[in-house]
Order: C-alpha cells, then sequence, then structure tokens
C-alpha cells in the first residue's frame, strides 16, 4: 500500500510505528559508539581489557579487538544509512557506497576478527558456541545479501538477508540492554551474561525473521524504510 493512499489515521500508526522502532536502535547504537571511544586510549587497564591481561599480552588478539570494535562501529553507523527508503529513492549513490562499506567490513574486518576473539570469550562450549554461530550467521547473511544484489539483482531478497545481517550487528546493542535489564532483576554474574548473550542473539534473529514475514506478507512493509 502507497503511503499516499493511507487514511490519517493509518499515516499516524505509520509514524508512530517508525519512531518506536528506529528512536530506540538509533539512539542506543550511537551509545555503543560513542562507548568505544575510550578504548582508543590504548588504555589496558579499562575495566573490559583489565579483566583480559593474559589476553591482551597477545599481539594478535589485541589486534584483533581493536579492529572489531572499529569494525562494529563502522557497521552499525553505516547499516543505519541502508534502510532509509527516501536515501535509496533520493541519495541511490550514497545508499550503494554505504553498503559496499558495510560489506567490506564485515566480511574482510568483522566477522573474522570476532570469529577469531570467539575462542577466547567468556564462559564455556555453550557461550564460546553461541559467538562462534553469530560469527558465522553475520558473515554468511551479508554475503548473501551482497550477492543477491550484485549478482543477482533480486532486490527483495537483498534487503531480507541485510536484515538479517543488521539483526546480528546489533547483538552487541541488544546485548548490553538485556544484561542491564536482568541485572535490575537481580540476575547477575556469569548467569546474566549467559543469558543476555543466548536471549539477544536468538531474539534479534526471530525479530528479524518476524519482519521479514510481515513484509513479505505486505503488513506494516513501511516497518523498515
Amino acid at each position: 500500500m502507497s503511503s499516499y493512499s493511507l487514511t490519517p489515521v493509518q499515516k499516524s500508526f505509520r509514524y508512530a510505528a517508525l519512531a518506536l522502532f528506529w528512536i530506540p536502535v538509533i539512539s542506543l547504537s550511537l551509545l555503543l559508539v560513542r562507548n568505544t571511544i575510550p578504548y582508543f586510549s590504548f588504555d589496558l587497564n579499562l575495566p573490559f581489557l583489565a579483566e583480559r591481561a593474559v589476553l591482551t599480552e597477545k599481539r594478535v588478539w589485541l589486534l584483533c579487538f581493536y579492529t572489531h570494535i572499529i569494525a562494529g562501529a563502522v557497521c552499525i553507523t553505516t547499516a543505519l544509512i541502508q534502510f532509509s527508503s527516501w536515501i535509496l529513492r533520493k541519495r541511490k549513490a550514497i545508499h550503494i557506497i554505504s553498503g559496499k562499506l558495510y560489506v567490506i567490513v564485515v566480511l574482510l574486518v568483522g566477522a573474522p576478527s570476532g570469529l577469531y576473539m570467539t575462542f577466547f570469550a567468556k564462559g564455556g562450549y555453550a557461550e564460546k558456541g553461541a559467538f562462534l554461530g553469530m560469527a558465522v550467521f553475520w558473515f554468511w547473511t551479508t554475503y548473501k545479501g551482497f550477492v543477491t544484489a550484485a549478482r543477482d539483482k533480486n532486490f527483495v531478497a537483498h534487503k531480507y538477508w541485510m536484515i538479517r545481517s543488521y539483526a546480528m550487528a546489533l547483538t552487541a546493542v541488544t546485548f548490553r540492554v538485556y544484561h542491564i535489564l536482568f541485572h535490575e532483576f537481580g540476575l547477575d554474574g556469569f548467569t546474566n551474561y549467559s543469558v543476555s548473550l543466548w536471549i539477544s542473539i536468538i531474539g534479534n534473529a526471530l525479530i528479524a525473521e518476524a519482519i521479514i514475514y510481515f513484509q513479505s506478507k505486505n503488513y506494516f512493509k513501511t516497518l523498515t524504510t
């Protein structure tokens, strides 16, 4: 349904849905990017790195850590541009350039560095398996999103694969949200970490599939446009 054929009530619902979806996503994404800035002081005494003092002695791990957080910041900010229908219609070159940057960074930097760091992740096999699955799925969905557009010219499939890819990129955001919420409800320590991790990955994947399903049925099609 075109936006021009919507009734005033339907338009209001559409704008409210867009606001409820995108305002938290954009705000939390930018907050995450901002929170990575202190790490570029290269201070190894920052809490996250101090807890992993043994790992920071490994140059490969430290290199992967810094490249991964850079890649994450680039991916999250460039992905925000990709779902703007206005940019796609009026500034298509911006969509293409930011999309190529996102794909290159994920495939060559973000997913590979994340895959390496998986084997040193906090927790046991279950947690390491979650990170491993996320890194592989992020790589695969991004790759499929690229080939469906560049090679197959199937832009509907391209959008759906990139929704899945973006859902994995956003686990860095949703994990922290769940971690804070569960802490407030009294769940602390490693249990909080593990539960937040799994819910973030599975929850984001399910939300992505729900959006794809409803879009494929022409319901709430403008939610990510």
